[in-house]
């Protein structure tokens, strides 16, 4: 088909996106979607690293921060989450992101808190 594998019917497995993976490394849409599925899947040393490689590939990808410091509340990395989300409303305010900018200050704040 052209443009691509179609994925159908719900959200894509792991190994469909390892395969999209393939064809472009820097992919965010599908690094961020790999790190969703293992966070789903409990794999969370593995959840951070796909989030870590989504943030270097756009360092203003701001639910990143967010769903990454979630990520490491569930691994009992309150400082690192903490760290996370400082960066992740870093740059939700640089990419003009008012809503991303909100929703992580709220979180932070509940950290806080």
């Amino acid at each position: 088909m052209p443009g691509g594998p179609m994925i159908c019917c719900g959200m894509p497995t792991i190994e469909e996106l390892e395969k999209l993976l393939e064809a472009d490394p820097r992919d965010t849409f599908v690094l961020y979607g790999l790190a969703q599925e293992h966070e789903k899947a409990g794999n969370h040393a593995e959840a951070v690293g796909y989030y870590d490689r989504c943030l270097e590939a756009d360092p203003a990808y701001s639910y990143a921060y967010f769903h990454k410091a979630r990520t490491l509340l569930n691994m009992n990395e309150t400082l690192k989450a903490r760290d996370t989300l400082a960066a992740g409303l870093r740059a939700a305010r640089a990419a003009g992101d008012a809503h991303a900018a909100d929703e992580i200050a709220g979180f932070l704040q509940e950290l806080d808190g």
